[in-house]
């Protein structure tokens, strides 16, 4: 049996509404007993707290099937220093996922700056950033979206702040989230899934199905979101499949 990564925004979500068809979807996954992940690049929030969102939308979806990339940016740090020290810019998503992999959080000579998202960016944690990554620390990034949606229209996003912070210091940053095939390798460890039968879902031709792609997965398409029939062809790789919505995928 197959196995599932899903992008959340745009494939299963559209702010405070189900996309339609996404609950039958969960529901085919659960009773198929199929292994499956909701993977999402926003830092922000913990995947408690995105099960909360879901469940209020009306969609039941434990904490342990969401992945965002704050969990990503949290076993990369992991992985390359143990127990290393990191001076963090984002909200608890980021904050208690760094935690819980040995990390301390420090503005003292850390050897990361590992910038997120928040709500509210303070110029003051820009400066600081800015100030200890031209020191030699090395500078990490959740995420390469520029931009994000709220109520009252598009926000800078950490794509944006990463290129704030690059243009002051100079250094480049790491991003880890969509469309490092890091991040997807990280999910499918997650759930002990191998790429050669796994299926990435997703609304967006440059960040979850080129993912998916570099990763060696299937991909599908779902026209619920950002990019639509007209958007493909410009692209130089195309996904395995396209369907209107994810409700739309069989299991």
């Amino acid at each position: 049996m197959k196995s599932y990564l899903s992008d959340m925004d745009g494939v299963l979500v559209h702010g405070p509404r189900i996309v339609p068809g996404a609950e039958k979807f969960i529901r085919r996954l659960k009773d198929a007993d199929a292994q499956y992940l909701v993977l999402t690049n926003n830092p922000i929030y913990t995947p408690r707290d995105l099960a909360h969102r879901l469940q209020i939308t009306g969609m039941d979806i434990p904490p342990e099937r969401i992945f965002t990339s704050a969990m990503a940016t949290a076993r990369f740090l992991q992985s390359q220093k143990p127990n290393g020290t990191a001076f963090v810019i984002g909200e608890s998503g980021l904050t208690e996922a760094v935690h819980e992999v040995g990390y301390v959080i420090t503005d003292h000579a850390p050897d990361y700056v590992v910038l997120g998202e928040t709500h509210t960016y303070n110029f003051s944690q820009i400066t600081k950033a800015i100030r200890l990554v031209a020191a030699g620390a090395h500078f990490i990034a959740t995420n390469p979206d520029p931009s994000g949606p709220s109520e009252n229209g598009i926000v800078p996003a950490c794509g944006a702040m990463a290129a704030l912070i690059e243009s002051a210091s100079g250094a480049t940053p790491f991003f880890v989230g969509k469309p490092n095939p890091f991040m997807m390798r990280s999910a499918l460890n997650y759930i002990g899934a191998h790429s050669e039968n796994t299926v990435m879902i997703g609304d967006r031709m440059d960040t979850d199905i080129i993912a998916g792609i570099q990763a060696g997965l299937e991909t599908v398409l779902v026209l619920t979101g950002i990019h639509q029939r007209a958007d493909i062809s410009r692209f130089p790789y195309q996904p395995s499949r396209i369907v209107d919505s994810v409700g739309d995928i069989e299991i």
